[in-house]
């Protein structure tokens, strides 16, 4: 017995436990998903990296048109041989010790200067692609944040559905034991039962697919309890959807930025090749001293030289190289014209369909009253013994499937809002379209 009790002692201490984690919970506003993409994400941060090792690759270029300097020490014993027609002579060994900074300068190469301006373009390149993940991640964030939300309101029409559906159960019973109802009615309205709980079990798994996505994109721990707030998207008159200046979206989409930087780059690469074909001109020089042996004193030497570098004949490289730079070039221009009609069909569409949503929501409101109204009518003429249950279920039917219409009609206008957020370049404008 007290066994027993410990054992319920101890179950009930556990589900406490359970109850008060669940309700000491944090709670995950869309504000703090977003601003976690930029920490948090794995896309992101590879992204970040990308851009890390570009922004190195340009120090290493630049290190070919700075000035290089290396110092050595040397010792050495040697012993060199004379060697004439007919004799062979050998002279003494000999040590020399050798103490010297040597450096070298570019001062003349194009082709090194315009490589670098070529690295540093790729590194703008890198960031301005940065950008564009960051965006196409956040919109990913909102749409997953947004879907569990849906998932979890359907959840809420669910549990209304088997409410109404046992509310039915327990009136199809008290009219059959009233006299006024026949078996067929509580075998109907318990099947009625069953397929609500049937479609509760089902939306419970689509509720853990979408929260496990959502902390999965948030690097979230999937046993980490999670509750989100409510954000609800401002209505905006289709009026008000009008379509702004084009080129004011194409400075704030990231991915045209990112073009337009490749196409300079392009540019740069096409002068560079021509550049393989210009004279370079270098500073040597080295300074140190000099003896027999380390120890030994001694004598300065230096060196200094200018040289001059003119490419004659290189196999038709740098033609070739050049014919590569401005096929490449006219790649770019071709891609970059190309997003330019996909940015502007994306926004005219994403206007339309934000327009649409939001008018559909109207539609599904008024199918969600004019349900409500048609199963509190066969309710009445059901209790009135006028008809049987089955008008009853027909309209708890339609009612089920107009909530869950303007469930999905509110979710489709706030994915709509998101995708017109993303294609004029800044998804967090999002935020600024909550309902106070």
């Amino acid at each position: 017995m007290r066994i027993a009790l410990l054992r319920f002692a101890v179950s009930q201490l556990f589900l406490t436990g359970l109850t008060i984690a669940a309700e000491t919970a944090p709670t995950l506003t869309l504000e703090q998903a977003l601003a976690a993409v930029e920490k948090v994400n794995v896309t992101v941060l590879l992204s970040r990296e990308t851009v890390n090792q570009a922004g190195e690759a340009v120090a290493q270029q630049r290190a070919s048109v700075l000035p290089v300097f290396d110092a050595s020490i040397q010792q050495r014993r040697s012993q060199g041989v004379s060697i004439a027609t007919v004799v062979v002579a050998s002279g003494r060994p000999a040590s020399r010790f050798d103490a010297l900074i040597s450096g070298s300068y570019a001062l003349l190469n194009p082709n090194r200067l315009s490589n670098l301006r070529s690295f540093r373009m790729a590194a703008e390149v890198s960031r301005a692609n940065y950008g564009f993940t960051v965006q196409t991640v956040m919109a990913d964030v909102a749409d997953a944040y947004f879907t569990h939300l849906r998932n979890l309101s359907r959840l809420a029409v669910l549990d209304s559905n088997i409410s109404r559906a046992r509310s039915l159960y327990d009136l199809a019973r008290n009219q059959l034991n009233a006299g006024v109802a026949t078996q067929i009615d509580v075998t109907r309205a318990e099947s009625q039962v069953a397929i609500a709980e049937q479609a509760r079990l089902q939306q419970v798994t689509a509720v853990q697919r979408s929260e496990l996505f959502l902390k999965r994109l948030l690097d979230l721990e999937a046993e980490r309890e999670m509750r989100l707030a409510d954000f609800q998207v401002r209505r905006t008159e289709t009026s008000l959807f009008a379509l702004g200046a084009e080129k004011s979206t194409f400075e704030k989409r990231a991915d045209y930025l990112a073009l337009q930087k490749s196409l300079e780059q392009a540019k740069i690469d096409v002068r560079t090749a021509t550049f393989e074909r210009m004279p370079s001109l270098a500073l040597t020089g080295n300074y140190g001293f000099a003896s027999g042996r380390f120890d030994d004193s001694k004598q300065d030497q230096w060196s200094i030289g200018l040289g001059l570098n003119v490419p004659i004949f290189d196999g038709m490289r740098s033609g070739a190289d050049r014919r590569v730079a401005l096929s490449r070039q006219r790649a770019q221009e071709t891609r970059l014209h190309n997003l330019e009609m996909q940015i502007s069909s994306e926004l005219r569409l994403a206007l339309q369909d934000a327009g649409s949503r939001n008018a559909q929501i109207l539609v599904a409101d008024k199918g969600l009253r004019l349900a409500q109204e048609e199963l509190r009518l066969a309710q009445q003429r059901y209790q009135q013994g006028v008809a049987d249950n089955r008008e009853v279920v027909d309209a708890q039917n339609r009612l089920a499937i107009a909530d869950d219409n303007f469930v999905e009609a509110v979710y489709q206008y706030n994915l709509s809002r998101v995708e017109l957020a993303r294609s004029k370049g800044d998804v967090r404008a999002i935020l600024s379209e909550k309902v106070p």
